[in-house]
Parts: structure tokens; sequence; C-alpha cells
């Protein structure tokens, strides 16, 4: 059985095309390994070595602390001193220890105010329990709205300039709250039953 020359002529082509999918996806994969690979995490500690925790959002100052009650591991300090709720601070300082920067690139110090950093969302503090302190500044959302600006331990001295990263959104979410959301709630008290 002999092939026709336009059938051989597909059947090569074919073989040819298909080789060069396979090719193209095997080096696809390994550059997306190679990408994930050189994603870092925001910052080098981990969530159980946070002291105190600081956050400067809409012109308020929320200062936590870290206790050794077991039962309520976070104290607000500022602006008052009452009992923190663990799963919304859990929720950030998870963030902190665990999230990864997706890119980071450097533009001129002139230029913060195009990524929100000038004024920016929040900015979050942290000190650990050796007092190494750490400072997250959080910026605009990016275009797609997927990530957000910013700058993870700011120089603080001048220069032409800063390097901008970008951070899962989480981080606006964990801001993005009432006051008395990151208070623990106060148990009401039982309806007394007299009669």
């Amino acid at each position: 059985m002999k092939l026709q020359k336009t059938t051989l002529g597909l059947f090569i082509t074919a073989i040819l095309f298909g080789g060069g999918v396979y090719i193209h996806e095997i080096q696809n994969e390994s550059k997306q390994e190679e990408t994930q690979s050189q994603e870092k995490k925001v910052f080098d500690f981990e969530e159980k070595d946070i002291k105190i925790l600081t956050i400067e959002t809409q012109g308020k100052t929320l200062k936590f602390e870290k206790t050794q009650n077991s039962q309520k591991p976070w104290q607000m300090k500022e602006p008052e001193d009452k009992v923190g709720n663990d799963a919304i601070i859990s929720f950030l300082t998870n963030l902190l220890a665990s999230e990864k920067i997706k890119r980071s690139f450097k533009v001129p110090t002139n230029q913060k105010k195009d990524y929100g950093l000038e004024k920016p969302l929040g900015i979050i503090k942290v000190e650990l329990n050796d007092k190494t302190q750490h400072q997250l500044i959080l910026g605009s959302p990016d275009f797609q709205g997927e990530l957000i600006y910013a700058q993870v331990d700011p120089e603080t001295q001048s220069q032409e300039q800063i390097t901008i990263s970008l951070v899962p959104k989480n981080f606006q979410y964990a801001l993005e709250r009432k006051p008395e959301e990151w208070l623990q709630l106060e148990p009401k008290p039982e309806p007394s039953n007299s009669k």
C-alpha cells in the first residue's frame, strides 16, 4: 500500500507540528518553574516571632502586643487598652509571614505617587521578639486589580530610586476593617430569670 504524496506531506507536517508544540510546552513549563522559584517571601520571619503589630490606616493607628495568654493572645495598646480579635490579627500576621512578592521593580522616587505610596492605603509595622523591626507600606492596586503596589522595608535615606513590589491583594482585605472588628467581642450577659 502506497501513500499519496499529499497524505505523506500532511503526515510529516503533523509530526513536525506536534513535536514543535511539545518542545514549546516543555520550555514554557520550565520558565514558569523558574519564575515561581524566584518569588520570595514578603518578610523572612515566622508568625510566632511577631511581638508588636502596628497598623496605620485611614488616619487611625492601632497597636497590638502579643501576650502569654493563650485565651487572649493579642492585647490592643492603642488607641485603647482592650483585648484584640485573635482571628483578625492572626489573618494579618499569617499574611506577613507567608505571602510572597509576585514581582519587584525600581522606579524614580518622584513616581512614588503613581503607585499610591505617597498617601498609602495603610502602613503595617512589625516588631519581632528580637527587637528587629519591619515595615510594609501598601499603595494602590495594579491595573488588573489582583495585586497591590507596596514598599517592603523602605530605605530611610533619600535615594533616586525606590523598589516597588507587587504583593497579594489579601493585605488590602486584611486592613479594610472597622475599628471595632479588631477587638474581641465581649460576651453578652445572660438575661436573669426573675420571677
